[in-house]
């Protein structure tokens, strides 16, 4: 179906020996009921699958709620998970049909029938959320329900559908519990996954419990788990050095980052390469600032991206010179290529061109709860003033009132982490840069729709190739979004927790049932 080159590195600095098989010692009786704490950054800002497209609230779906397909460790093919199998009818890639598991219960103990799985694609399209994942379904045209058979209509070519299938976005909800042309308001959720959500406690914790009725890909059980929320990095760290959670993950510090060593006591590290990026947006609308493509291409020569990886993140993250990240079918390097170093001199002769008076002033928002964001902010508005072409004022948001400015198109400029949906170059195209994406920018472009429809007809997903790296072109040219960095992935815990490989391998999935107990 596909051939990604995705490029995974799973170096393991641990206190001892681990493979990815896991660990040949068995967890002690007493350790079999005990709680794993995992400490993060993320926020959940829905529990609701039709109305949360970020990273916090999918980590969170990925364990209770299960989709027709799912992502196994390491691999970019999509497996069956709810469903017993999946496939394309036909070679036009416009009929995609699943047969599904028998025996799926939802917590209230009725069983799962295609018509749930009808029903939640449904209501994601229907309630289309601003802020939710109906943008990557948008080659979907009908879904029908008969048996145990659903049957998914495309209206076009769309061979990265079961991938799109494998996400929160292809999360199955029990029909009885979720208003269909409504979000769930509650703490509730009713899905089928490995685990149960007995608590929720919105910015704070959410404590699961195994679901002894799960029945899907994964083959192992997981041990109860706390999810434990915090406002920053710098709260994270401190819960860390306290012993007050057991793995850290998303997002420690990059002083801490940037300190850790195999040799430290008490702890195991877990790095990776990441298809994480993160990308400076441009409201491209008329009468913005930024609409103009002449002052977007002037910020463009003005970004020093070692710079900021260097003093920001010191060094835990990789300058990114193009939309798609290393590592993944279709990279180039198109910002190096069309503005290799700063200039003032360039970015001046561009507004001159514009006919724009100078400083071109705009506001920069960002959240709050992100990381470096704050710092991040700071020394892009120190680059961007370089010269006084621009006069930038910066303003931090919560991250949920963050995320919504953007999805309405009220922020300026706003620098934002994207964390793949899948494994495929398709994930960085239509939600970032395509008509109605989702980062909501305002740019359209045909030709850039063009691409991104004409790559998703290949099945052998490497024939995509030219495609994406016309795109890359065409967004270098454009400037909707400026790329910044790709990150790395740390995963912290303490040498009696194994498995916090698994949290993250480069396919966007959270497993919180790999870890456990040595």
């Amino acid at each position: 179906m596909r051939s990604v080159r995705v490029r995974i590195l799973a170096t393991l600095l641990v206190l001892g020996v681990v493979g990815v098989g896991g660990w040949q010692l068995l967890p002690s009786d007493q350790d079999l009921g005990k709680t794993i704490k995992v400490g993060t950054t993320d926020e959940v800002t829905s529990l609701d699958p039709a109305g949360a497209y970020d990273a916090g609230s999918w980590a969170l779906f990925n364990n209770v709620f299960q989709s027709l397909l799912a992502f196994e460790p390491g691999s970019a093919t999509p497996v069956p998970d709810a469903a017993q199998s999946c496939g394309f009818k036909g070679s036009d890639l416009l009929t995609y049909r699943c047969v599904l598991r028998e025996g799926l219960t939802f917590p209230s103990g009725r069983e799962m029938t295609a018509k749930d799985v009808k029903y939640s694609f449904d209501r994601v399209k229907k309630i289309n959320s601003d802020v939710g994942p109906a943008a990557l379904l948008d080659t979907l045209k009908s879904v029908d329900a008969s048996g145990r058979t659903v049957t998914f209509k495309l209206s076009s070519p769309d061979a990265t559908f079961p991938f799109k299938v494998a996400t929160g976005a292809g999360a199955i909800v029990d029909s009885s519990k979720y208003p269909a042309a409504s979000l769930r308001t509650d703490n509730g959720v009713d899905g089928t996954g490995p685990y149960e959500l007995t608590t929720y406690t919105k910015a704070k914790k959410a404590v699961l419990a195994p679901n002894g009725s799960y029945k899907g890909a994964n083959k192992s059980a997981g041990r109860p788990v706390e999810l434990v929320y915090y406002g920053n990095s710098a709260k994270l760290n401190t819960a860390w050095k306290a012993k007050q959670i057991d793995v850290a993950y998303r997002q420690l510090p990059p002083d801490v980052l940037a300190g850790l060593n195999a040799s430290d006591p008490g702890q195991r590290v877990s790095e990776a390469d990441s298809s994480e990026i993160r990308n400076l947006y441009l409201n491209t609308r008329s009468g913005k600032p930024l609409h103009d493509t002449k002052v977007r291409q002037a910020m463009a020569w003005l970004i020093n991206r070692e710079q900021l990886a260097a003093s920001v993140y010191e060094g835990t993250v990789d300058p990114l010179y193009s939309l798609i990240p290393t590592g993944i079918t279709g990279h180039t390097t198109s910002f190096f290529d069309t503005y290799p170093e700063p200039s003032v001199a360039k970015a001046r002769a561009l507004l001159a061109e514009a006919g724009v008076s100078t400083p071109v002033s705009f506001t920069y928002g960002y959240g709050l709860t992100s990381g470096s964001a704050a710092a991040e902010a700071k020394q892009l508005k120190k680059q961007l003033e370089t010269g006084g072409l621009f006069k930038v004022t910066l303003k931090g948001y919560e991250w949920t009132d963050f995320q919504k400015r953007w999805a309405t198109g009220k922020l300026d400029a706003y620098a934002v982490g994207w964390v793949a949906d899948y494994p495929d170059p398709d994930t960085y195209g239509a939600p970032l840069v395509g008509t109605d994406g989702t980062m909501n920018t305002g740019y359209s472009s045909n030709e850039v729709d063009g691409l991104i429809q004409d790559s998703q007809r290949y099945a052998d997903r490497g024939d995509a190739e030219q495609d994406f790296r016309r795109l890359q072109g065409d967004i270098a040219r454009d400037v909707p979004a400026i790329p910044l960095w790709q990150a790395k992935e740390y995963v912290v815990s303490s040498e009696d927790v194994v498995g916090g490989q698994y949290l993250s391998d480069g396919t966007g999935v959270f497993r919180l049932w790999r870890l456990d107990w040595i």
